[in-house]
């Protein structure tokens, strides 16, 4: 399904060291030079920088390594849909899942999808959450993910190629660090980012965050926006250990141990829901309806 040596690749990147690598995957340093050696013959590309001082990845190097999770995760993930075609059909909802993309809401909400769909199973899909991967997953649900939890808008849809279930509009928020001297206001005024270094994903990301944006810049000049291309760990990383101040939203609770996400004193939600694809399968279009029509029950607000 996929040259396995991308494998033993992953892992010399990650660890900067054919020995290493080759203690993890319990073979020869030898061996692993001979794959990766192979992999860049077959490829035509080179892959690694090999200098005294140790490996590093050429452009190239960095491209693949982009793409070689998500290749290997789809690649198992075919042949578990292949096995389970073999069983019979059986109505599994596929979750992508990453640092970025909460599904812990969807778990939540299991014991009330089951009573309506008592024969559902849920299978979660790890995903590396980057820009082309987030791209590529998003155009293709449906094939190996069939929904993705996250924020949009009507013009975020129309370039992923896919739709959303609405199920909220979350507030937007803050996360600062723990030992940022307003970590711990129950919420914050616009006037307390005054002086403060403000992290705000790029315009053209979301008409909503944009709205917030245009509405900073004509009438809080003393807060300092810094532009950030994608939300990912070293953007989450930045904003701890550089005490800046990075919006977010309340579904990001968890996403970083020193991180806290503290509510502001403006009227800023943006939709927040499942994307799904724009013909999904009857199950999964079953699932949607039954997550639907959870989240309408009056009994709802009173069981959160």
């Amino acid at each position: 399904m996929y040259n396995k040596h991308l494998e033993t690749f992953l892992r010399v990147a990650d660890l900067g060291s054919f020995s290493k690598a080759a203690e993890v995957l319990f073979i020869s340093s030898t061996a692993v030079i001979k794959q990766i050696n192979l992999l860049e013959q077959e490829l035509g590309l080179q892959l690694l920088e090999r200098t005294h001082r140790g490996i590093s990845l050429t452009k190239a190097g960095r491209s693949i390594y982009g793409d070689a999770k998500y290749l290997i995760q789809y690649s198992k993930d075919s042949i578990t849909r292949a096995q389970n075609a073999m069983q019979g059909e059986e109505k599994i909802i596929r979750i992508g899942s990453s640092l970025m993309t909460p599904a812990q809401f969807i778990l939540e909400l299991w014991p009330k999808i089951k009573q309506t769909c008592p024969d559902m199973k849920f299978q979660m899909v790890p995903f590396e959450n980057a820009p082309e991967n987030a791209r590529e997953i998003l155009k293709n649900l449906g094939t190996n993910i069939d929904i993705v939890a996250g924020w949009f808008d009507e013009g975020s849809l129309a370039r992923w190629g896919c739709h959303a279930l609405k199920l909220a509009d979350e507030p937007v928020s803050c996360a600062l660090s723990v030992n940022h001297r307003l970590a711990f206001c129950d919420k914050l005024k616009i006037s307390d980012l005054y002086g403060e270094n403000l992290m705000l994903i790029a315009r053209g990301w979301n008409q909503y965050t944009d709205a917030l944006r245009d509405m900073l810049w004509a009438n809080h000049p003393q807060i300092q926006i810094e532009d950030i291309s994608f939300f990912n760990v070293d953007v989450f990383n930045r904003c701890e250990s550089n005490n800046s101040i990075l919006i977010g939203f309340g579904q990001w609770d968890n996403v970083h141990p020193l991180l806290r996400i503290v509510p502001v004193e403006w009227d800023y939600t943006i939709p927040f829901g499942i994307l799904h694809s724009p013909t999904p399968s009857p199950h999964i279009s079953e699932f949607l309806k039954a997550v639907d029509a959870i989240y309408q029950s009056p009994s709802r607000s009173t069981d959160t």
